[in-house]
Order: C-alpha cells, then structure tokens, then sequence
C-alpha cells in the first residue's frame, strides 16, 4: 500500500502529467458505485487511488479520473463505504461521498 501524504496534489510542482484516465481490472464484474474524491490532479493520482481502492476485497475493477475527481468502481457486491473511505485515505485523498 502506499503512504504517500497529499495536502492537495501528488504533484505540487506540477511535473506530473494527467493521464485521462487510469484503470485497473481485477476480476469479474458486479456492482458500480461512483464515488467523488478530492485532491486528485494527474495520473499518479489516478493510479494511488486506483491502487488502494483496488485491494479491496470483492473489487473487480477501478477507473479513476482526476479530471472530473470521480472514482467509478465495479466490485461482486456494494462496498462497505467506510472502506472505501479508508482505501482513499490511504493513497492520500479524500473520499467526498457517492455520485
């Protein structure tokens, strides 16, 4: 997992470029939830939420978008949103709640 701090952006000299998106397939497909994270602001943040999010147990499949700071993600059945939560706090953002 990672412990990257954000106080806003991964990238606060503004090197990083901002892949559209970043998806990350686990396994079969289920449930879509799309959930509203702040602090994202290019593809490596797309890619530390997709990462954390993605260990969830159940996850099938996770796309992040930095863009528009939505989280689309498919898993076997609805995830606990506290875990979410935690997931999102781990890489260093904030999970604002469901779309």
């Amino acid at each position: 997992m990672t412990t990257e701090a954000n106080s806003g952006s991964c990238c606060g000299t503004g090197s990083c470029s901002s892949n559209a998106n970043v998806t990350i397939d686990v396994q079969g497909a289920g449930v879509t939830t799309i959930y509203k994270v702040s602090g994202m602001t290019c593809g490596h943040c797309e890619g530390a939420v997709s990462q954390e999010v993605s260990a969830l147990e159940g996850v099938a499949a996770v796309t992040a978008d930095a863009k528009t700071g939505e989280v689309t993600v498919t898993s076997a059945a609805t995830l606990d949103e506290d875990a979410v939560r935690a997931a999102v706090d781990e890489a260093g953002y904030e999970l604002v709640g469901r779309v």
